[in-house]
């Protein structure tokens, strides 16, 4: 499980475009997918803060809270933006940041309101992916670039299953599949 830094040394031209698209609105937004109790997925949206040593979110008390406290899984993708069809994902295991300076950071960078009843968690990153569409006159219709980087301490059955879900091999940490839109 690689943080935020660690990921941004490796590939810092994917993680600029990452936050990039994570931050298009100004502050993070985007969505939040947690592991409920019966396995199901469960999505929120919320405003993640992208700093150089890593990648968090304040998550007040609710059922993704509670998800996150029981099962660190997460994924997070942006929204989409209004020009173009191009999307940014991360996943990996969130967990909960107790270092008092750590949280002062942030804090102050995201904001916080102290008043509200939130916990702080630091999202590691297993996998990010970024898709491109070429623009054409139609959204959407364009041919996608597909960059993806696998923290190269994963397991092998977490790069297996971003193989099947992504295609060929290539590219130094994972796969740059360049296709054509069916």
């Amino acid at each position: 499980m690689a943080s935020w830094s660690e990921f941004a040394a490796d590939e810092p031209r994917l993680a600029d475009e990452i936050r990039l698209l994570l931050q298009q609105y100004g502050p993070g937004f985007g969505y939040l997918a947690t592991v409920r109790a019966d396995g199901g997925p469960r999505v929120h949206p919320v405003s993640p803060v992208i700093t150089d040593d890593g990648l968090y979110c304040f998550v007040i008390d609710s059922p993704k809270r509670r998800d996150l406290e029981r099962d660190g899984r997460y994924a997070l993708h942006s929204f989409p933006p209004e020009e173009s069809d191009d999307e940014a994902y991360v996943a990996g295991r969130a967990r909960p940041v107790t270092d008092p300076a750590t949280l002062a950071r942030v804090v102050e960078l995201g904001r916080a309101a102290p008043q509200v009843d939130w916990r702080l968690f630091e999202f590691t990153v297993d996998v990010a992916m970024l898709t491109r569409r070429d623009q054409t006159s139609q959204p959407g219709a364009g041919r996608p670039q597909v960059r993806v980087w696998l923290d190269p301490g994963a397991t092998a059955v977490s790069r297996c299953a971003v193989v099947a879900a992504e295609g060929r091999r290539g590219g130094r940490h994972g796969f740059d599949t360049r296709r054509p839109a069916a």
